[in-house]
């Protein structure tokens, strides 16, 4: 892990300091850049462009354990639109049709929702991270390769509701495992309905332990004092203070590190997204 940090420049005699350390933290990624824009300043995880929200980083033997954490428990509020269906379910893309919503109620929306609930099947966009012959599908389509829709597969939505309907405009709560694409819910849903609909704003509000409220770093705290107190370390390893002492159980995290979230999840890891 080298460089800056999107403007904020770590000094060198931190560099090394961060390099040796072993575990886990959450910063607070904002829109416009990927998650490997933000991690080539600062460096390995997976959220969209159009994403914010929770990113987790491991460093040193951290990275080991960003396999199972991406296998794991993940939260996002998304804020989907009605009546127009994209090429990529997400704001990001090209409107490809258009179909009427006013047909639909609250009470239908909330009835299909029980349709994607527990352990479902699921077909993943077009646009996404998964690859073909060791190329990202997203690229393949933006060069004008032909790319075929992956197969259905399965996957698990642990918690779905409705927070507001608004049409065209509606928001989800979600928690979901791995593998899971909101985009593809959002675009299953507006066709369920009998209508179209894609994704207009992602947040992931949680991933394993890390939650946007409590554990995320802003940008102005990605320096090394505060990377040090809000890292998670790994099982068997140590994490130091830059004076070499070992942190304080109780380092006052929330009260340093709270964000405030107004608006969005336009989130790609969903793996996916985010």
């Amino acid at each position: 892990m080298a460089g800056s940090v999107t403007g904020v420049a770590v000094p060198k005699h931190s560099l090394s300091k961060l390099q040796s350390l072993n575990g886990l933290f959450a910063i607070y990624k904002k829109e416009g850049p990927t998650s490997a824009d933000v991690l080539n300043s600062l460096k390995e995880a997976l959220l969209k462009e159009a994403a914010s929200g929770v990113l987790v980083i491991g460093i040193g033997n951290g990275t080991k354990m960003l396999s199972t954490m991406l296998a794991g428990s993940k939260k996002y509020m998304a804020v989907g639109e009605l009546g127009k269906a994209t090429d990529t379910l997400d704001a990001t893309g090209n409107v490809v049709h258009e179909k009427l919503y006013d047909h639909i109620t609250r009470e239908a929306f909330e009835e299909k929702l029980k349709q994607f609930t527990g352990d479902i099947m699921q077909v993943p966009p077009l646009y996404s991270a998964l690859k073909k012959d060791g190329k990202r599908l997203s690229v393949l389509l933006k060069q004008g390769h032909e790319v075929e829709a992956k197969p259905a597969r399965p996957v698990t939505v642990y918690n779905l509701s409705l927070q507001d309907f608004t049409p065209p405009l509606f928001t989800l709560d979600v928690e979901c495992g791995g593998g899971f694409y909101i985009r593809s819910l959002v675009d299953d849903l507006g066709k369920a309905l009998s209508s179209c609909a894609h994704v207009r704003k992602l947040i992931r509000t949680k991933q394993g332990q890390f939650t946007l409220d409590d554990h995320t770093l802003q940008e102005e705290h990605w320096t090394l004092q505060h990377i040090v107190q809000s890292m998670q370390p790994c099982p068997g390893s140590k994490v130091t203070e830059e004076d070499g002492t070992k942190p304080s159980p109780n380092l006052g995290v929330k009260r340093a590190l709270n964000t405030q979230v107004k608006g969005d999840k336009n989130g790609k890891d969903e793996k996916g997204e985010l």
